[in-house]
């Protein structure tokens, strides 16, 4: 079964925003050159300091290591402090489950 992540990045200022710029290109293609990955991209939202997010991953055990790899990451440790709201589809147990993240905290 495929594993759906959806949401948004929010940042709460421009200096976050050139963060991302910065970081984002490199981010999405290895992302998409990870086994398993089917779906993925970061779009910002016109005139705000959001991203909408979406993934898409062959099964659960692409979409866990995607996760690990991206922990470590230079993009996990550059938007470290930078806000997610995702809800993921596909993972094991009943339903959606939805997380705020923030990968610094």
């Amino acid at each position: 079964m495929d594993i759906i992540l959806t949401g948004e990045l929010t940042c709460r200022m421009e200096a976050e925003m050139d963060v991302v710029r910065e970081y984002l290109p490199r981010y999405v293609g290895l992302t998409r050159a990870e086994p398993g990955c089917l779906e993925f991209e970061v779009l910002p939202v016109a005139d705000s300091l959001t991203w909408k997010v979406r993934e898409r991953f062959i099964g659960e055990a692409a979409f866990r290591a995607h996760q690990q790899r991206v922990a470590s990451s230079a993009w996990g440790r550059a938007t470290a402090g930078i806000e997610r709201r995702y809800e993921v589809q596909g993972l094991a147990g009943a339903g959606a489950h939805t997380l705020t993240v923030r990968l610094g905290s």
